[in-house]
């Protein structure tokens, strides 16, 4: 994206919610998207998702310490290749700690033990949905990096309005918990060619960290 004349500030959506433009600086960046690419590689890497109604995620998925499937989790693949999931680090979990404490100013927040890293080409979407499948009720941490993004973050009661959308941009932060936890939202848009050059990326990664209460 193009210099801008003024940083663009912090925001909450809701209470709980709350958006810190580029929270993770160029460097850390280059550091995710390696990781990234590295947990793509199979086994256990980048697959579709199917839904149990017979449709298709257009974002592609890859999962960290336990395996999302629509609607649970398992320690293994079990709607892919089988593969035990790939181990959760112990440095993700601190980032995703760390990212609370800055968003929310929660020093007390959870130890995060699973993620879900959604590759998003210039046709995919997200519909709006809820993160109700953990038996915990931390905060959910989502790290946007490559092309921006239209981020619809609604209410906790259905997938229509009220909505508020904003705009997500490569190293952006996006915290939601307490009476957001279960808020729907979705990702109606990719901006493709919004990457910065330097990144490297074609697309839009979101990591997503969350406690399994497990």
């Amino acid at each position: 994206m193009d210099a801008e004349l003024f940083p663009r500030p912090r925001a909450q959506l809701a209470p709980g919610a709350v958006h810190v433009p580029d929270w993770l600086d160029p460097d850390r960046q280059r550091e995710l998207l390696a990781a990234c690419r590295e947990w793509a590689r199979p086994p256990a890497g980048l697959r579709t998702v199917h839904t149990p109604g017979g449709g298709t995620m257009t974002a592609r998925q890859v999962c960290l310490g336990w395996h999302w499937y629509p609607y649970g989790y398992a320690r293994t693949v079990v709607d892919g290749d089988g593969a035990p999931v790939k181990p959760f680090p112990a440095w993700l979990g601190e980032l995703g700690r760390r990212a609370v404490r800055d968003a929310l100013g929660d020093g007390a927040a959870a130890p995060y033990d699973i993620a879900l890293i959604n590759f998003y080409d210039a046709d995919a979407r997200m519909g709006m949905h809820r993160d109700s499948d953990e038996e915990a009720d931390a905060p959910v941490v989502s790290l946007s990096l490559g092309d921006a993004c239209v981020f619809r973050f609604g209410n906790t009661e259905g997938r229509t309005r009220p909505y508020t959308d904003v705009e997500l941009r490569s190293g952006d932060l996006f915290v939601f918990g307490g009476p957001s936890r279960l808020a729907y939202h979705g990702v109606p848009k990719v901006y493709p060619g919004t990457a910065p050059p330097e990144l490297g990326l074609t697309g839009r990664l979101n990591v997503t960290l969350r406690v399994s209460g497990r």
